[in-house]
């Protein structure tokens, strides 16, 4: 699960504020608003890295709780 939370640090590269939420991978309502969606749709791919989930995370686009969807549409994903 620890590498789920490393796919938001990799969502908020660029900005200042970003580079804060970095040392814990994106700030709690991030990490809540997409928890449950890798849960259920990229548990097979939690162990294959960061990169492996966001592209998961974006094939599901469609199936993605409005919350996480959002997280991702903020971020440029």
């Amino acid at each position: 699960m620890p590498k789920f939370f490393l796919v938001f640090a990799l969502l908020m590269v660029g900005s200042t504020a970003a580079m804060a939420e970095q040392q814990h991978g994106g700030t709690d309502a991030e990490q809540k608003a997409c928890a449950r969606d890798v849960t259920r749709h990229c548990r097979k791919l939690m162990d294959q890295g960061d990169f492996a989930i966001l592209a998961c995370l974006q094939e599901n686009r469609a199936k993605l709780s409005k919350a996480c969807a959002q997280v991702l549409a903020n971020h440029g994903q």
